[in-house]
């Protein structure tokens, strides 16, 4: 045994002394030494410094402590304290107090000690040697119950090396900046995202982050303003710089971290690398803000376009003149030579227009065979007649294309944008212009002027016309089948046909847009809706299964709250259930700032029914919505299909517009399928569903009875309508 130092007075009182301690005379001073010491919430104990540890006092606190009365263990015949310290932990006690003891200093001690009923505590012995009564080297020490503590700190140990391992280990950048523009700690997926090999290297290097990692000046201004209005960041993107001078877009989620006193301490959070989704991403925005065949601009890019040539007038001055250019006799071509060489004619065309304008103005696909050029320019007539005749010599020169030599000459209708003059009517009093000049012969240009609005006067007649033509009967329902992969009817569409008694057939294309500028589109939905579910519900009945059918849904129809409540009737006036009919709604639509289409869609899926978004791909700027939204279904545009052909790069983007549909968990369908090879290639990209000519036209009620008769497998009538998937 280690010997022991001398003692003193200066190591404390031993027990014997503390009870000599001065009372008042009518106290015993003994029995309240004892009661004190009894009622202590642990252990005192004196034991002689032997191996097994031997008790000379235990106190009460043993029973409430170990279980055991403190004559068990303080009898030479009892348990022997040595015994109750668990094994493991027997040498490392004894070595501790042995080193106290031979420094003369006090000790403490954590260790384990197993109680009477089977149980383990953590303990913890606070202690000193001193010498007893009989002068005889002895130890005197407090022992008490610390396994609470003690498994608290177990688990907030294990709770840090859980977090360690998360912020190590994770695959996402985790980070915490000063404000001042440094970093105080990164993970190392943070690292290598940044071109690092270690947190260390980063935290080193980047003692600027505005200027070393932001490729935007100002960017870290921007994230700190941003936090210091909400509190937080999130999907804030950033182009950053990597340690080799590459660059990557990243998106961080932040949130800043105050003291007690309110001071910021640091920012933390997370970064994601999305370089690879923000160039999917842009793609697909140029996709949707292009026209898919030449790459020009489209309608919706074009009404930029002309907003921004408005702003620029205002502050800068000058002119600006929106002509309509369309090509003479293009159908013919079309018709005649296919289209293929159709579509290679409007790439020529295309690339002529863009080779006669400047770089501040603007070709753009209207539609078609229809372009429109934004020029800025002085007013003076001869100088825009001079860009006129430059561009019509350049549509007009020959070109070959399919063993073909074809020539094709343009009419243009020009007017000028002028005071608070819309863009819709601009491009209207540019469209009127175009006419004119096709009047007078094609292959010229005209100015507009208020005399061509005589051509608004028929389209007068024409509404008025339209007011009266449901309670005449004249509007019908035409329905379209959409097959499955296998070629069997799945769903059907409910297309409205006008046939007026003065006007004759009226294209959807002349009626529908009159209908939504005078408000009749709210009746003749209604009309279609109701018709369709009456419809749907008998072809059920007569057990062509569970064939779903589809409304389209006007813009206007949004802003009426009664909408769902009409859907909801006509469901049950025809015994129709929710998931066999669909509402189809275009892109514009859905993100239309007058229009609460969120609120509207939610009404409609509570009823159970299946919504779709209709002509995706014709140029809508933005794919939040598919996500913001609760859709169903996807129908890729017929001027998309008609564009992709294998191996082009249309090709490559239907297939990604039908994988990005798939993995939200929509169905896809493509429509305007007109040929086997579209529906091949659409099929190959795992469209679920086609539509278009190649299937079947619009038909009348009875016309789809036949053709559903033979391309629906027929299942008992009295089968439940289940939802078509």
């Amino acid at each position: 045994m280690t010997p022991l130092a001398p003692f003193s007075a200066a190591h404390g009182a031993p027990l014997s002394a503390v009870r000599s301690t001065v009372l008042p005379p009518h106290m015993d001073g003994g029995r309240v030494l004892a009661v004190l010491i009894d009622n202590l919430d642990g252990v005192v104990c004196r034991y002689a410094i032997d191996g097994p540890r031997t008790m000379r006092f235990v106190s009460e606190g043993s029973r409430r402590l170990f279980g055991y009365a403190p004559d068990e263990l303080s009898s030479d015949d009892g348990v022997r304290y040595e015994s109750l310290i668990h094994v493991e932990d027997r040498a490392p006690v004894h070595r501790e107090i042995m080193l106290a003891l031979a420094a003369g200093s006090r000790y403490r001690v954590e260790y384990r000690v197993h109680c009477r009923d089977g149980s383990v505590k953590w303990v913890l012995e606070r202690g000193m040697g001193v010498r007893d009564e009989a002068a005889r080297h002895v130890i005197e020490a407090f022992i008490e119950d610390i396994t609470a503590q003690v498994e608290a700190r177990q688990r907030l140990a294990e709770a840090e090396s859980r977090y360690r391992s998360l912020f190590e280990n994770s695959v996402i950048g985790i980070f915490q900046t000063m404000a001042e523009g440094r970093y105080l700690a990164a993970n190392g997926a943070l690292a290598r995202m940044y071109g690092y090999d270690s947190p260390e290297a980063l935290i080193a290097d980047l003692q600027d982050i505005d200027r070393r990692l932001y490729v935007l000046p100002g960017r870290r201004d921007e994230f700190k303003r941003q936090i210091a209005e909400r509190g937080y960041v999130s999907d804030f993107e950033s182009e950053i710089f990597r340690r080799d001078g590459s660059t990557l877009w990243i998106a961080e989620t932040a949130h800043a971290v105050y003291g007690a006193y309110g001071e910021l301490l640091y920012y933390q959070g997370t970064v994601e690398d999305i370089s690879v989704a923000k160039r999917y991403r842009e793609q697909l925005e140029h996709q949707a803000n292009h026209d898919p065949l030449t790459g020009l601009p489209n309608r919706n890019l074009l009404r930029d376009r002309l907003q921004q040539a408005r702003a620029f007038v205002e502050r800068e001055g000058g002119e600006v003149a929106v002509a309509f250019v369309d090509l003479d006799n293009f159908k013919v071509i079309n018709d005649s030579l296919g289209h293929a060489t159709g579509d290679e004619l409007l790439l020529v065309t295309a690339s002529r227009l863009k080779g006669c304008l400047r770089s501040i103005d603007t070709v753009a696909r209207y539609g078609g065979d229809e372009f429109v050029l934004i020029l800025h320019c002085a007013r003076e007539t001869d100088t825009l007649q001079r860009v006129f005749d430059r561009v019509q010599r350049e549509v007009a020169r020959p070109v070959q294309l399919g063993g073909h030599e074809l020539q094709v000459t343009c009419s243009i209708g020009v007017a000028m944008l002028d005071g608070d003059q819309g863009v819709d009517e601009l491009l209207q009093n540019a469209d009127a212009a175009m006419y004119a000049a096709k009047s007078a012969g094609r292959a010229t240009f005209a100015f507009y002027e208020a005399s061509l609005n005589s051509a608004a006067v028929e389209r007068l007649h024409l509404e008025s016309a339209l007011r009266h033509a449901l309670e005449r009967g004249e509007i019908e329902v035409y329905f379209q089948p959409k097959v499955d992969a296998s070629g069997r009817a799945c769903s059907v569409e409910a297309l409205s046909r006008w046939v007026g008694s003065e006007f004759g057939a009226v294209s959807p294309a002349t009626f529908i847009p009159i209908a939504e500028e005078v408000g009749l589109i709210e009746p003749i939905t209604e009309f279609v809706l109701r018709t369709a579910c009456s419809q749907a519900a008998q072809w059920h009945r007569a057990g062509f299964g569970p064939l779903a059918v589809a409304v389209n849904l006007s813009p206007r129809l949004f802003r009426s709250g009664a909408f769902v409540a009409q859907v909801a009737l006509a469901l049950a006036d025809y015994g129709l259930p929710a998931e066999c009919l669909e509402l189809e709604i275009t892109e514009g639509t859905l993100m239309d700032k007058g229009v609460d289409a969120l609120e509207q869609l939610q009404g409609l899926k509570a009823l159970g029914v299946r919504l779709a978004v209709d002509d995706f791909g014709t140029g809508y700027s933005s794919l939040a919505y598919l996500a913001r939204f609760p859709l169903d279904i996807l129908k890729i545009d017929k001027a998309f299909v008609s564009r992709a052909t294998e191996g082009t790069r249309e090709a490559i983007l239907s297939r990604a517009v039908v994988t990005l549909g798939r993995d939200l968990g929509m169905r896809v369908v493509a429509e305007g399928v007109e040929t086997e090879a579209q529906r091949e290639l659409f099929a190959s990209a795992g469209c679920h569903e086609f539509q278009g000519y190649l299937f079947a036209r619009p038909l009348s009620a009875s016309s789809a009875d036949a053709w559903l008769a033979a391309n629906t497998a027929a299942v008992p009538a009295a089968a439940p309508i289940a939802q078509s998937m």
